[in-house]
C-alpha cells in the first residue's frame, strides 16, 4: 500500500496527461485504501525470478516494489483501480454533566430529629438510674458511718503514761512537726486581712499619708527573749526569698545563761511578730550572711574567730559546722564575711581583726582552702569592714581601725594590699562599693563612714576623697549605696538619725533626714534588693523596716549623666585632670 501511494503521488505530479483521469478527492472525503489495492497482487507470494513489474498508464515501466528483484523481460502490468467516494458524518458529543452533592441534602431531617430525641431519652434514663444508685450508695455509707461511730464509742482509749508522753514529745519527728505547725498557725493568726477590701478604690477616702513623705516606717521586729539588750551587728537579705531578712546580734550582758551569739531570720511577708528561724552559738556573732547559691545555709563569723554554719532544713538551732580555733584559721573577731564567685565556683571570704584573710569551701569548714596576711609594709592591718565590687572575686577594699582604707587582691603577683586611701581620722565603720547597673559604669566609686562623724566619697583612681559629707553630729556607724540608684546612699549614726543623700540633688544636706523617737544609736543598715526598703538595726536589738517612695528610690534616665557631671565638678576641686567615666 505504501509503495502504491508513493507511485500515485509521483505520477500525478508529472506534466503529461494520463489515460485515466485523476479523481478529485475532497479534503472532507475519505479514500477507501482497501479498494485501491484489492486487485494488486502481493509481491511476497511470488518469489521466482520473473517477478512482475508495474507499468504506468502510458506504457512505461514502473520501478518494482522495494525488496523485489527487478525483471525487464516481464510483461505483467498493474491496473490502477478506480477511486470511490465515502460520506463522513460529524457527531457532536456533549460533555458529561458535573453534579455536586451536599451533605445536608442527603440527610433526612426527620430521621435526624428522631435520633436526637431517642438519644436524649436514653441519656435521661441513664441519669435517673445513676441518681438512684447514688442515693442508695449514700444510704449505705450513712449506715456504715453510723456503725463506725458506734464502734468507736464502744472502744475505750488507753491513756498514755507520763513516760510515753515524754518520749513522744522529745522525739525529733514530733519536735520538727510541732515547730513547723506552730509557725504556720502563728502566721494565720497574726494576719489581718480585710476580705471586703474595695480594689476599685470606692469608699477608701483619704489615706492620711503625707504626699511628700519619702521615708515611712513600715514595721519593727523585736523579741523579748532573743533581741532585748542585744546590739545588731549585721544584716543580709535572702537572694531566693527576698522577704527573709537575716540579722545577727551581740550577747546580752543581763542574761548570762542565754547563748551569747544569736542569729534570727525575720519574715517581712507576714504580720507575725516572732522570728521565722532562731539560731545561736556560744560566741557573739559579729557578721552573718546567707550562702548566696545555697539559700538554706547561713554563715556566721564570731567574736572568738570561729566560722559557723546553720542549716534552715536541719531543724536544730545550733551550728552544723564549725571551724577550728587554731592558728590555721582565725583567732580574732571576724567582722567581715561574704560569699563571692559563681554558682559552680564560689568561696566564703572572711577577714579577722588580725589582718588574716581566709578562703573557705562551704562543704568543709575544718580548715581554710587559702590564707593571706594583709599587711601594710611590715604593719598588720586591723580590718573592720570589707567590700567587693559587683561581679568582682579578686580585688576588694577594706577599712581599718586606724582610719585608712586599702585596695587589696586575693591572687596574682600583687596579692595583698596594693594601695592606701587616707582621709578618715577615726576607725572605719562602714564601706560599700557602688553596685548600680545602668547607662554608666560607676563601679570605681565607693563610700566610707567613720567615728570621725563623716561620710566620704572616693574614686579608686585617686588617693584622696572626692567629697566629705559632714552633716552628722555623732559617730556614723554604717553607710550603704542604693542597689539601683547610682547617686543615692544612706547612713545611720549614734544619735539615732537616718540620712539619705542624693549626690545629683544636693551635697550639703541630705534629701531626707529622719530622727528616731528613742534616739537610740543605729548600728547597721541594709537595702532591700529592689531599693525600695531600708533595714536598720539599733543597739537595743530592734530592727526597723522603712519604705521609700518611688520618686526617691527609682532613678530617672537623666540620673546617670547628672552624676557624671557632679563627679567632674568634685574632681576639678582636687585636680585639674577631668574625671574619666
Amino acid at each position: 500500500k505504501q509503495w502504491y501511494q508513493r507511485r500515485v503521488a509521483i505520477t500525478a505530479g508529472e506534466k503529461q496527461k494520463t489515460t485515466q483521469p485523476v479523481v478529485d478527492v475532497k479534503a472532507t472525503e475519505h479514500i477507501n485504501v482497501d479498494s485501491l489495492v484489492s486487485d494488486i497482487p502481493d509481491p511476497r507470494k511470488n518469489n521466482n525470478a520473473n517477478s512482475p513489474v508495474a507499468h504506468d498508464n502510458r506504457g512505461e515501466t514502473l520501478s518494482p516494489q522495494p525488496n523485489t528483484p527487478s525483471n525487464n523481460n516481464s510483461n505483467v502490468r498493474y491496473r490502477i483501480p478506480k477511486l470511490a467516494k465515502t460520506a463522513v458524518k460529524n457527531v457532536d458529543i456533549q460533555p458529561a454533566e458535573h453534579i455536586e452533592y451536599e451533605k445536608i441534602t442527603q440527610t433526612d431531617e426527620s430521621a435526624l430529629q428522631s435520633a436526637l430525641q431517642e438519644k436524649e431519652e436514653r441519656l435521661r434514663k441513664e441519669e435517673e438510674e445513676r441518681k438512684k444508685k447514688d442515693e442508695e450508695q449514700d444510704k449505705d455509707d450513712e449506715i456504715v458511718e453510723d456503725n463506725k461511730e458506734k464502734e468507736e464509742e464502744e472502744v475505750i482509749l488507753q491513756e498514755l503514761s507520763d513516760e510515753q508522753k515524754q518520749s513522744i514529745m522529745s522525739s525529733q519527728d514530733f519536735r520538727s512537726f510541732f515547730d513547723s505547725a506552730a509557725r504556720i498557725i502563728e502566721k494565720a493568726l497574726c494576719e489581718e486581712i480585710d476580705v471586703s477590701f474595695p480594689y476599685s478604690g470606692d469608699g477608701l477616702g483619704d489615706s492620711g499619708d503625707n504626699a511628700d513623705e519619702l521615708l515611712r516606717l513600715n514595721r519593727v521586729f523585736e523579741d523579748e527573749r532573743w533581741t532585748r539588750n542585744r546590739s545588731v551587728t549585721s544584716f543580709d537579705v535572702n537572694a531566693k526569698f527576698p522577704e527573709l531578712v537575716l540579722v545577727s546580734y551581740m550577747n546580752n550582758e543581763e542574761a548570762p545563761n542565754e547563748p551569747e551569739g544569736v542569729v534570727l531570720v525575720w519574715n517581712k511577708k507576714f504580720s507575725k511578730s516572732s522570728p521565722e528561724y532562731i539560731f545561736h552559738c556560744q560566741s557573739p556573732v559579729m557578721s552573718a550572711c546567707f550562702a548566696r547559691f545555697q539559700p538554706n545555709l547561713i554563715l556566721g563569723g564570731t567574736y572568738s574567730g570561729q566560722i559557723v554554719a546553720w542549716d534552715m532544713r536541719a531543724g536544730k538551732r545550733t551550728p552544723i559546722q564549725r571551724s577550728p580555733l587554731s592558728a590555721t584559721a582565725h583567732t580574732h573577731p571576724v567582722y567581715c564575711l561574704q560569699v563571692v564567685g559563681t554558682q559552680n565556683a564560689h568561696n566564703l571570704i572572711s577577714i579577722a581583726t588580725d589582718g588574716k584573710l581566709c578562703s573557705w569551701s562551704l562543704d568543709m569548714l575544718s580548715q581554710p582552702q587559702d590564707t593571706l596576711e594583709l599587711q601594710q609594709k611590715t604593719k598588720t592591718v586591723a580590718v573592720t569592714t570589707m567590700s567587693f565590687a559587683l561581679g568582682e572575686v579578686n580585688n576588694f577594699l577594706v577599712g581599718s581601725e586606724e582610719g585608712t582604707l586599702y585596695a587589696s587582691s586575693r591572687h596574682g603577683n600583687k596579692a595583698g594590699i596594693n594601695e592606701a586611701f587616707e582621709g578618715h581620722h577615726g576607725p572605719v565603720t562602714g564601706l560599700d562599693c557602688n553596685k548600680a547597673v545602668g547607662q554608666g559604669d560607676f563601679s570605681h566609686l565607693f563610700i566610707s563612714s567613720s567615728t570621725d562623724w563623716t561620710v566620704k566619697l572616693w574614686n579608686n583612681k585617686l588617693s584622696k576623697p572626692l567629697y566629705s559629707f559632714d552633716n552628722a553630729n555623732d559617730y556614723v556607724f554604717d553607710v550603704k549605696w542604693s542597689p539601683i540608684h547610682p547617686a543615692v546612699f544612706a547612713s545611720v549614726d549614734a544619735m539615732g538619725k537616718i540620712d539619705i543623700w542624693n549626690i545629683n540633688t544636693d551635697t550639703e544636706v541630705p534629701i531626707v533626714s529622719l530622727q528616731t523617737t528613742t534616739r537610740t544609736a543605729l548600728n547597721r543598715m541594709q537595702w532591700s534588693a529592689n531599693g525600695r526598703e531600708l533595714h536598720i538595726g539599733d543597739c537595743d536589738g530592734k530592727v526597723y523596716i522603712y519604705d521609700l517612695k518611688e520618686k526617691l528610690a527609682v532613678p530617672h534616665r537623666e540620673e546617670w549623666k547628672a552624676l557624671n557631671d557632679a563627679l567632674n565638678e568634685m574632681q576639678q576641686r582636687i585636680t585639674e585632670t577631668p574625671l574619666a567615666v
